[in-house]
């Protein structure tokens, strides 16, 4: 009879696995490792060339950082002049900003009220999809019903899926641009009744309504929500779209872009990536946070108050033990987020008179007393700013989005980024995607298996 693995086998084997696998932390600095594809000085190892996106948040002068405003720029045009100009003619803008990353032109009126059209005859889900892949396989997380979904869609047009013409290419992702976030709902949906115990909503598609107009019309039980909610929900989606190629979800799918692989697979390994917590389930990670600062302090508006309790987290003496105030702080972004600062703006205008503005004041308090206090408490002389995850949970909420869909809301926004930079990898990448790494063990005399100790 076989041997059977037992816990006290399990717990050998993962000393064995730390032992054999843990790596000196001072052999990064001896052999000049860039460790996460980052320079000592924070910013990135240049590894390609995009004409789709710039994210600018630092200025190189003499070999020293110096921060500035940030800037998010798609195709040329800033994310403030795309987000006001779609306020100021009172419209959607999430549509244009998806066709200006794919094609590198804003839309004239025909050429978006078509994509408008052709993503509308496209939204709708192959035949019995959602029994098959949902119900009968149904997922606490979404993002796992995201990836797994984008996959299984591969089967519906295998004849087509492996052709790499550019025409193909395109309307697999303008596809899944239309039919993510019928997949994210109802993946929700199925995921209330199968888990939650709740009733199942599965409302027929209205064709005419824009992509954030359709998550919120899917969403809501009575289908009922105001043009305000989705222009707000449409901002998001705009905010999202795109973040440049050394994202880390933008760079998986660039990676498996460039070994040749089919895009489904691509885009699916870029949900994978999004749904890491050090990417895009940090929102999630802000609302726990708000909820721990809220339960820990009594008068939310004392400054005071706030700031000995953001101390104690910089010092791993409360909130979840890891040191970090989420929300907090980006990898290029030194002065400021524009993504932030759009929606804080609106998160404000949102909140002001209502119950929640409290809240909303108590993450501005969080925001401007971090950076002093890093300061103070870990000597940190970086400049910090907030993030886009610090406000977007509280603007989720106000618009009664489950926290279920915040990282899944991103995912639907980003593929258009996504596809984008597939595209680009396609017309101009030419070479695997291939880093080095450098390999420590010494060769080692093999022992034949009856000698082994």
């Amino acid at each position: 009879m076989s041997r059977i693995f037992s816990n006290a086998d399990m717990q050998n084997l993962c000393g064995e696995l730390k032992k054999n696998s843990v790596i000196d932390q001072q052999l990064y600095q001896k052999f000049h490792i860039k460790r996460g594809l980052r320079r000592s000085d924070g910013t990135g190892v240049l590894a390609g060339i995009t004409n789709i996106c710039n994210v600018h948040g630092y200025l190189v002068n003499e070999g020293e950082v110096e921060p500035i405003p940030g800037e998010l720029i798609y195709r040329g045009y800033t994310i403030y002049d795309l987000v006001r100009n779609a306020e100021k003619e009172n419209r959607f803008g999430y549509e244009e900003t998806a066709y200006l990353l794919l094609f590198g032109k804003l839309p004239t009126v025909d050429e978006l009220d078509a994509f408008h059209h052709y993503l509308s005859m496209h939204r709708e889900l192959p035949s019995g999809f959602v029994v098959d892949m949902m119900m009968k396989a149904p997922s606490q997380n979404i993002m796992n019903k995201l990836a797994r979904s984008i996959l299984a869609l591969y089967s519906y047009y295998e004849a087509e899926c492996e052709q790499t013409n550019l025409e193909q290419e395109l309307k697999t992702a303008i596809n899944l641009i239309a039919k993510l976030p019928i997949i994210m709902v109802n993946a929700y949906q199925v995921k209330r009744k199968h888990f939650d115990n709740q009733t199942l909503f599965m409302h027929p598609l209205r064709p005419n309504e824009s992509t954030a107009e359709t998550i919120l019309s899917m969403l809501r039980p009575d289908r009922k929500y105001t043009k305000e909610e989705a222009q707000l929900l449409d901002c998001l989606l705009m905010l999202h779209a795109e973040h440049g190629g050394g994202n880390n979800s933008t760079f998986t799918c660039r990676v498996l872009t460039s070994s040749g692989t089919d895009a489904y697979s691509a885009y699916s390994s870029a949900v994978c990536a999004l749904k890491g917590s050090r990417h895009g389930g940090a929102n999630i990670k802000v609302s726990a946070m708000l909820e721990d600062f809220k339960a820990n302090i009594k008068h939310w508006d004392n400054e005071g108050e706030v700031a000995d309790y953001i101390k104690k987290i910089l010092n791993k003496q409360a909130g979840d033990g890891s040191g970090l105030i989420y929300g907090m702080g980006h990898a290029v972004y030194t002065l400021s987020d524009p993504r932030a600062v759009i929606l804080k703006k609106k998160a404000f205008k949102l909140a002001e008179g209502k119950e929640i503005e409290a809240e909303f004041h108590l993450l501005d308090t969080i925001e401007r007393l971090t950076p002093v206090l890093m300061k103070q408490e870990r000597g940190i002389e970086k400049t910090v700013c907030a993030n886009v995850d610090m406000y977007s949970g509280l603007v989720y909420r106000m618009l009664k989005i489950p926290q279920d869909l915040y990282t899944p809301l991103f995912a639907v926004s980003r593929i258009a980024g996504w596809s984008a930079h597939r595209m680009e990898e396609l017309l101009t990448g030419g070479r695997i995607i291939r880093p080095a790494y450098k390999a420590l063990p010494k060769k080692k005399q093999y022992v034949p298996i009856s000698e082994r100790i």
